[in-house]
């Protein structure tokens, strides 16, 4: 058993025993072809959260940070999660995450850049934008609703693939391509609230 579909089990069971999540709009994930999926971010589980919901295998952008921790710089390639450094241009994760998507694999990133302490929705980030606009991925927001508390309502819910043809025939910035995602992952969580 590959160490994604291990972890992915165990995150799940923990995941299932501890806070319930709800899956809703599992099937708005294309079977096939490159996905960059777009969530909020409120918790340090969010990325396991979000893989054990996903109907495909998630290649998660972590923070180069993480890749320096001696257990973690072995497990994280072997879960596909792959190094971005924050606070700048990294082109060898921007460079990893377009050979992803043209591959036809599902690449997860948290526009915000950081976890929300208050739980609203913050700005994106222009990479996410990028990505949205450079390949020819479908887009799919996610947004993570409610509390990491037992006996609290937490859901997981994908959003239809949103169609960027227009920005991209437009010639968009990276900014109002992430704009546009946030507002998406945005009008998600208020309908699942």
């Amino acid at each position: 058993m590959k160490l994604y579909s291990f972890g992915k089990w165990l995150c799940g069971t923990y995941f299932k025993g501890t806070y319930k999540p709800e899956i809703i709009g599992a099937e708005n994930m294309p079977k096939t072809g490159g996905v960059l999926l777009c969530s909020n971010h409120i918790h340090n589980y969010d990325p396991p959260l979000v893989g054990v919901a996903s109907p495909r295998e998630v290649h998660f952008m972590a923070k180069a940070e993480l890749f320096s921790v001696p257990v973690l710089k072995h497990i994280l390639p072997k879960i596909n999660a792959f190094p971005v450094k924050r606070g700048m241009s990294d082109k060898t994760a921007l460079k990893t995450g377009m050979n992803l998507l043209k591959e036809g694999k599902v690449v997860g990133l948290f526009p915000e850049g950081t976890r929300s302490k208050t739980g609203e929705i913050g700005e994106g980030l222009a990479g996410a934008g990028f990505f949205a606009l450079k390949s020819e991925a479908h887009i799919v927001p996610c947004a993570i609703v409610g509390e990491y508390q037992k006996g609290k309502s937490l859901k997981i819910v994908f959003g239809k693939p949103i169609d960027f043809t227009h920005f991209r025939e437009q010639k968009a910035s990276a900014k109002d391509a992430t704009e546009l995602i946030m507002k998406q992952i945005g009008q998600l969580k208020k309908e699942h609230e």
